[in-house]
């Protein structure tokens, strides 16, 4: 029995399985941002007169949070084409 057509279909199954798992991770990001400028519009609105320093800190944290969906989102799309290349590759 040729367990190569096994290996290769279950090797395919996992890349599928890794990238939606990985793309999932774009649902944290932007929860914790849309919280983010909640809190930030209700601060200026309490303070108005530090809405310059808010409005910096909130864009400053914004785009570090967005860096975990941008890692989630370039490791769904390695799985999707890189690593299926790569596994046919091993397994002859």
């Amino acid at each position: 029995m040729d367990f190569t057509i096994l290996a290769k279909g279950i090797a395919l199954a996992g890349c599928a399985i890794g990238a939606g798992l990985a793309l999932i991770a774009g649902i944290g990001p932007g929860i914790g941002e849309g919280h983010a400028v909640a809190n930030a519009c209700e601060a200026i609105g309490r303070q108005p007169e530090c809405k310059g320093d808010v409005t910096s800190t909130m864009l400053l944290g914004c785009a570090i949070a967005e860096t975990t969906g941008i890692y989630g989102f370039v490791t769904g799309l390695l799985l999707i084409f890189v690593a299926p290349g790569m596994f046919m590759g091993y397994l002859g």
